[in-house]
């Protein structure tokens, strides 16, 4: 788990850097004095985990956290007021600590975020060809193979469409090509991987499958076509 340790003071983030030196698995990739320096770092590399002080010149740091936006970093915040507590928690935030920072409260914070951390990997196994394992929140769920109508590609994230639900998990189009099995599946758009068993008709520019239609790509096309023997 990759964090920054953003703090005016630099003993403060001398303290902190300790605390997180004695974490197996936290890495401290970067040590910033002010919350600009960690917003123009985060525009550029991204992390897990910062450990954010609020009262710092200039920017301060529940202002970074909103400014962050849809970033999908885990922030603890550090600091030595308390009164800042219900503000900061209303940004969702993992975890609020007050200085000075004991280490059975340091390691209370990085074992929370690295529980979130782990509720946010991709998860995809599968057994057979029958059954592929998603993990959908905090629980791993049994998906039949046979009831996926198509995958769709999300940013950084696929979903799985079948007639009752999606299922919406962090991985790649590649990963899921690659574990969904070739001989029932196809990749017919750079968005689209689909149930070739589950397709309704194809037509101009596209096909229809489970009442939606999607878009092929002319460059599938012709393997579209000889995997449905349409001459």
């Amino acid at each position: 788990m990759t964090c920054l340790i953003i703090d005016d003071n630099p003993i403060a983030r001398t303290t902190l850097n300790h605390l997180a030196s004695q974490v197996a698995g936290l890495n401290v990739i970067r040590e910033c004095s002010s919350a600009i320096e960690a917003f123009n770092h985060l525009q550029a590399d991204s992390v897990d985990l910062l450990f954010l002080d609020i009262e710092m010149p200039g920017m301060n740091g529940l202002e970074l956290t909103r400014n962050l936006g849809n970033n999908d970093v885990l922030i603890v915040f550090t600091t030595s007021k308390k009164e800042y507590a219900a503000e900061a928690f209303e940004l969702n935030v993992v975890d609020y600590l007050v200085k000075p920072v004991s280490p059975g409260r340091f390691l209370q914070a990085v074992n929370k975020a690295r529980e979130i951390l782990d509720s946010k990997k991709e998860e995809i196994r599968f057994t057979n060809d029958e059954f592929i394992f998603v993990r959908d929140s905090t629980v791993v769920r049994k998906l039949k193979v046979d009831d996926i109508l198509y995958a769709e590609a999300m940013g950084d994230y696929v979903k799985f469409n079948t007639p009752q639900k999606s299922y919406t998990i962090h991985c790649t189009m590649k990963l899921a090509e690659e574990r969904l099995p070739a001989s029932k599946f196809i990749r017919v758009h750079r968005s689209y991987i689909v149930a070739l068993g589950k397709i309704d008709t194809l037509q101009e520019g596209g096909l229809v499958v489970g009442g939606q239609f999607l878009p092929v790509a002319d460059a599938y096309r012709k393997v579209l076509n000889n995997r449905m023997n349409i001459f």
